[in-house]
């Protein structure tokens, strides 16, 4: 199948975008709660996908949630003590990327972990996602799917690109060579957690523009009715005329390239 071409992604993808605003605005309204966790390779296109679902909902509503590394002292806390205190409240939806889940990835074929503390987390996970879908947080998890070839594309690019040198990390590099333990890792990781209360849905993302367009249906299909009557407001005409700002504002820069008649 063809790439995506930039236009037909964009006509697909407004239509789902109000959705997704009537969505936030049911949360709103009904005061429920949802979080979505976002895992996958590295460069499988999770960031994208969370900034495209966030693009026109209200910042304050809508929490995107990276945490780094666990410093010493968290290092000591409960394994899923930090992630907890980002849990959405009432009329929240909450977009993690990446999240408890690393245990069961990188920190589990990195040795970042011990063997004792990732068995303790495959035993855990389960009752922990239970207890927050049974206090109603409306949960979905995805795995990005991307394989190598397309992985080794992504790798290069960002290799390349000033823009997107900050995405290349040692670990990033690493991974390369552990391909295979972070397959091993991630099947026994949904072995694990895959469940009825919290099932994982793994999405196709060799094509980001295709991945994203069917996790955002995805996710849309599988909430409750979210259509709630949008309240209208009335702009009334402006008083007077409009004022002037007296204070000095800087100016835009200049065009200083060549016009097309010279």
């Amino acid at each position: 199948m063809s790439q995506l071409k930039r236009k037909d992604y964009k006509q697909r993808l407004q239509p789902l975008q109000l959705e997704l605003v009537a969505m936030a605005r049911w949360l709103q309204h009904t005061g429920q709660r949802a979080l979505v966790l976002f895992e996958g390779r590295d460069t499988a296109g999770k960031g994208g996908a969370i900034q495209t679902i966030a693009e026109h909902l209200n910042p304050r509503q809508c929490r995107v949630v990276a945490l780094p590394r666990p410093n010493d002292r968290e290092g000591t806390q409960w394994y899923f003590q930090r992630y907890v205190a980002h849990l959405p409240a009432a009329g929240e939806l909450v977009l993690m990327d990446r999240s408890w889940y690393n245990r069961a990835g990188v920190e589990r074929v990195m040795g970042y972990c011990t063997e004792t503390q990732y068995e303790a987390f495959l035993r855990q996970v389960p009752r922990f996602e239970q207890l927050l879908v049974e206090d109603g947080i409306l949960l979905f998890k995805y795995w990005l799917s991307v394989d190598q070839a397309e992985q080794e594309k992504r790798f290069a690019e960002r290799n390349t690109n000033p823009l997107k040198g900050w995405k290349l990390s040692p670990v990033d590099l690493q991974s390369r060579e552990k391909y295979a333990a972070y397959t091993e890792a991630r099947e026994r990781m949904l072995e694990a957690t895959h469940n009825e209360h919290a099932p994982w849905t793994l999405v196709d993302f060799n094509d980001q523009k295709r991945g994203r367009l069917t996790l955002i249906r995805h996710l849309l299909d599988h909430l409750p009715d979210t259509t709630v009557a949008e309240d209208s407001l009335l702009l009334p005409p402006l008083r007077g005329k409009p004022r002037k700002e007296k204070y000095r504002v800087l100016r835009p820069i200049p065009d200083t390239g060549s016009s097309s008649g010279s």
